[in-house]
């Protein structure tokens, strides 16, 4: 199963120079079959630009997920700490590769209207 997520445009392309290996969110999806993330960058790209198996996913609170993922967070540690302000539990999608479609597509390629909020689940 695979699910598209939308990410800023700004850690997407820390995804494809390679300085970002984890994929920070609140909540995860309920589903324990999803082994594909293929990635929204948001507006004002608004493009699907690629995607990238999940190696593993990190669930604990954010000052442990910090210490194990800052190398390849993508990010500053007051970006990460704010994201996640008043959270006990946190996720890091782990990933080793991105990687990027020759050709942005739609998201009416995958029978999207609209990008999700956070994520949704989709075929293929």
């Amino acid at each position: 199963m695979k699910v598209l997520l939308s990410i800023k445009p700004e850690f997407v392309n820390e995804m494809v120079l390679g300085n970002k290996k984890f994929e920070y969110r609140k909540s995860i999806f309920k589903r324990a079959d999803v082994t594909d993330v293929v990635v929204y960058a948001t507006k004002p790209y608004g493009k699907v630009v690629g995607e990238f198996k999940i190696d593993r996913i990190i669930d604990d609170n954010p000052s442990n997920i910090w210490q194990r993922t800052k190398k390849f967070s993508g990010t500053t540690q007051n970006f990460f700490y704010d994201y996640f302000s008043n959270r006990k539990r946190g996720f890091a999608i782990a990933f080793s590769e991105f990687k990027s479609y020759e050709k942005p597509l739609e998201l009416g390629a995958f029978n999207l209207k609209c990008a999700p909020q956070s994520f949704c689940y989709i075929e293929g």
